[in-house]
């Protein structure tokens, strides 16, 4: 029987986690590395999404979505054809291909998945819309307070309530970004309305994939392979519908080198996201993982301010940013210490 490991590290590794957490006490070069790898990768990001809508003004959300999907059906087909990954919590390395070389998993595990997907979608969408409308130092700002949503979700869904250490760091991020959101000269209601509205979607969205993973048996490439499979074909007919895919034939800068790389490159760094993050907590620890979540918010709020601007300099604006840092950590902080 071949080795298995060499396959890609998957989030349901918790064993092996805690095993890493044990046995390296101090980060490693190539922690350090991954830890640098998701900073810099979730920045990046966030830029070239924003150069995309904004600095070439490319007016379909839905397009950049849909291009982000191809790229990421390209890449877990290509890596689980040479059996690098698998997409179920107990599948080997040297597994079987299933029958269908082009599902790879069961027709009824995408109809399991298919309200997950539906979440998945709405969220990716609504994202996009978001970066389009806001300033990037107060989208960061305003996603933090996706936390204060999901702690809903989860009561609404299991009971779960959370501690006092806890509830006081929410309401810190939530008054950082009502401070910083008073005085933004550039405020937009319709903006800041879809920000709170992909919270919601990210909050519905997180308080799902854990239980239709644990249900489905798929992993973290299954899960977004599913998701895939079926959003892909319905953003597809709706941006037919709509006339989008013919219009971005006529856009102005289609044939741009510079907007192509932007395009490239963001479809790219989604996908890459989705695993560093995972690979990040595997190799380092969730300690890590939380404290590179909040460093890289302030490299995207600091490098967002300075390439795309819409955030003149005032004191409300630097208190609400740096209450909104504080309480992230302090989040962080209470959950890692069990509080």
């Amino acid at each position: 029987m071949e080795s298995t490991k060499n396959l890609l590290p998957l989030s349901n590794d918790i064993k092996q986690s805690k095993e890493t957490e044990q046995k390296i006490p101090t980060m490693t070069r190539k922690g350090v590395y991954t830890a640098l790898s998701y900073m810099t990768s979730s920045v990046l990001l966030v830029m070239f999404n924003k150069a995309a809508l904004t600095s070439y003004n490319f007016p379909f959300a839905n397009v950049i979505t849909l291009s982000q999907m191809v790229c990421a059906f390209v890449i877990l087909y290509v890596l689980k054809s040479f059996n690098i990954i698998s997409f179920t919590t107990d599948e080997s390395q040297n597994s079987s291909k299933s029958k269908n070389s082009i599902l790879f998993v069961p027709f009824s595990t995408l109809v399991h998945t298919f309200p997950l997907a539906i979440t998945y979608l709405l969220f990716m969408v609504v994202t996009m819309e978001a970066v389009r409308g806001i300033n990037i130092p107060m989208y960061t700002t305003l996603r933090r307070t996706t936390v204060a949503f999901t702690m809903v979700m989860e009561y609404f869904l299991s009971g779960k309530k959370h501690s006092i250490c806890v509830l006081g760091s929410v309401g810190i991020i939530i008054v950082g970004a009502l401070v910083a959101g008073a005085r933004d000269l550039s405020f937009d209601a319709y903006a800041y309305s879809v920000v709170f509205i992909e919270n919601m979607c990210k909050a519905v969205y997180l308080a799902s994939i854990s239980r239709v993973g644990k249900a489905s048996g798929l992993n973290i490439f299954g899960l977004v392979w599913s998701n895939v499979l079926i959003c892909g074909p319905i953003l597809f007919f709706w941006s037919l519908l709509r006339g989008d895919l013919q219009s971005t034939l006529n856009f102005p800068y289609l044939l741009y080198p510079g907007f192509q790389v932007v395009m490239v490159l963001s479809c790219a760094f989604t996908f890459f996201i989705n695993y560093i993050v995972v690979l990040n907590t595997t190799v380092n620890s969730a300690l890590t993982q939380a404290i590179c979540g909040n460093l890289k918010d302030v490299f995207t709020s600091g490098f967002g301010w300075i390439l795309f601007g819409g955030l003149p300099y005032d004191l409300f604006n630097v208190v609400g940013q740096s209450l909104g840092f504080f309480g992230s950590c302090l989040y962080a902080y209470c959950k890692l210490q069990g509080k």
